[in-house]
C-alpha cells in the first residue's frame, strides 16, 4: 500500500509541506505570528515557554520544539528569537540539527532592532524557504513510512463501543504493513494497565508500560493530588462514563490486538514499527502535540461528545461513534463509525474504510480541522515558572 508523500533530505516522509515559523520563546511568539500572517505557505505556533523555566523543564520544551521542527511534515524552519531567552536560536538550532538536516534560518529581535525590522527580515527569509518548499513534489511512498498518532477526547460510551474499536482495527492493519501507530494518554491506562501490559511483545516492554503509569500517579501524589481528581472529566461523566477504569478500558481498544513493540518518553523521536506507546498526558491538545513532536505525521482522534481540536503541523482526523454527534457537528467530524453499533457495518468494514481515508489524507486531502485553520498546541511541563 502506498500514499503520495514528500521525501525529506533526512530520509523521512511527510504528508504536508510546511514552512514553520517557530518562536523560541513567549516574547517572540507574536512577532512570529506577524511574519507568518504576511507569508503565505507558512504555519506558526504559540510558544508559551522558552524562558523562565528550571533546567528539567527547559529540556522538556527543547525536546518538544526541536521535535516539531524535525517532524517530516515540515520542509524548513524560520526561528524567531528575542535574544536573551534560555532557549535562544543558537540552542534551538543545535537541538534541531541533532534530529534533522533540513534548512533553518533565524531572525533575532534584539539584533534586528525591533519589531518592524524583525518582521521585514523574517518575511524575506520565510519567502526564500517557501520558494524552496514549493519545488518539492509528492511521490509514491510505502505506507510503512507512516507514523499515526491516536487520541481520544470528549469521550462517551460510544468511544469504547465503536470508534476506538475501529481505530484498533486500523492499528492492527498498519502494524501488519509495518507502519507505526502510537497509543498515548498514560493517565487513561489507569485501571487497565495490566491488560495493556499483557499485550507487550516482551516482559520488559510490559514492565515499562506499568512503570510509566506508576510514575504518573506518583507525580500527582507528590503535590498532594490524585490523578483521578480531573479524570473522568465533567463531559465524560455527562456522557455516561462513571470511572477512570471504564474510560481506560475503552481507551486501550485503540491499541488493537497486535503486540506493543516499544515504549517512548514524551516527544521522543519514534523509530520502531508496529504498535508503540508514548508516555503523554491525557490533555488532548498536549497529547496530540507530544506525538507530533515524536514524528507522527497525522493523528486520528476519537470523540463521542465532539471536539474541533487540530494541530498546526499534522492533520487531526476526527472520528465519532456517536450518531447524534456525527449529524449535529458535521463541520468538524471527519468519519462516523456509529453504523457498527446498529450493526449496519462491521468494525472490520469500517476499519478498511478508515484506512482508505487515512491514505487519502496522507496524500493531500484536507481534514476539517485544516479547512477551518484550527492549529492548537500545548507544551508539557513539570514545574511552575521560576
Amino acid at each position: 500500500m502506498e500514499f503520495q508523500g514528500y521525501v525529506r533530505s533526512d530520509g523521512r516522509v511527510g504528508v504536508r509541506n510546511h514552512v514553520l515559523v517557530m518562536p523560541t520563546c513567549a516574547c517572540s511568539s507574536d512577532v512570529a505570528r506577524m511574519i507568518a500572517a504576511k507569508t503565505p505557505g507558512t504555519v506558526t505556533l504559540n510558544n508559551q515557554h522558552g524562558c523562565g523555566q528550571v533546567m528539567k523543564d527547559q529540556l522538556v520544551t527543547l525536546n518538544f520544539l526541536s521535535g516539531l521542527a524535525a517532524n517530516p511534515n515540515v520542509h524548513s524552519i524560520l526561528l524567531v528569537g528575542l535574544g536573551c531567552e534560555q532557549l535562544n536560536c543558537e540552542v534551538m538550532v543545535k537541538a534541531i540539527r541533532e534530529k534533522t538536516n533540513k534548512p533553518i534560518e533565524t531572525v533575532i529581535i534584539q539584533e534586528a532592532g525591533g519589531i518592524r525590522r524583525t518582521v521585514e527580515q523574517g518575511i524575506s527569509a520565510a519567502n526564500r524557504l517557501v520558494e524552496e518548499a514549493s519545488a518539492c513534489r509528492r511521490v509514491p511512498c510505502d505506507i510503512s513510512h507512516l507514523i499515526l498518532g491516536t487520541n481520544c477526547g470528549g469521550s462517551d460510551p460510544t468511544s469504547g463501543l465503536s470508534a476506538n474499536l475501529v481505530v484498533g482495527n486500523v492499528s492492527d492493519r498498519l502494524s501488519d504493513l509495518r507502519a507505526t501507530t502510537i497509543i498515548s494518554e498514560t493517565p487513561e491506562f489507569v485501571g487497565a494497565e495490566q491488560v495493556l501490559a499483557k499485550q507487550a511483545l516482551t516482559p520488559i516492554i510490559g514492565n515499562e508500560i506499568l512503570k510509566i503509569v506508576e510514575d504518573f500517579e506518583k507525580n500527582f501524589e507528590a503535590i498532594g493530588e490524585s490523578l483521578r481528581s480531573g479524570n473522568p472529566s465533567p463531559g465524560n461523566k455527562a456522557g455516561g462514563i462513571t470511572t477512570i477504569e471504564e474510560k481506560s478500558l475503552g481507551c486501550i481498544h485503540k491499541a488493537g490486538a497486535r503486540p506493543i513493540e516499544a515504549v517512548y518518553h514524551s516527544c521522543d523521536m519514534v523509530t520502531a514499527k508496529g504498535t508503540v506507546v508514548m508516555d503523554t498526558c491525557a490533555y488532548d491538545v498536549c497529547s496530540v502535540s507530544e506525538m507530533t513532536a515524536g514524528g507522527a505525521q497525522m493523528t486520528i482522534f476519537t470523540t463521542g461528545r465532539g471536539t474541533p481540536s487540530g494541530n498546526p503541523i499534522a492533520p487531526v482526523l476526527k472520528i465519532t461513534g456517536n450518531k447524534h454527534t456525527a449529524e449535529w457537528m458535521t463541520d468538524f467530524i471527519d468519519f462516523d463509525t456509529s453504523s457498527s453499533i446498529n450493526h449496519e457495518k462491521t468494525v472490520e468494514q469500517l476499519g478498511e474504510e478508515l484506512l482508505e481515508f487515512i491514505v487519502r489524507v496522507a496524500s493531500g486531502e484536507l481534514v476539517k480541522a485544516e479547512e477551518f485553520g484550527i492549529m492548537e498546541i500545548a507544551i508539557p511541563r513539570l514545574c511552575n515558572y521560576d
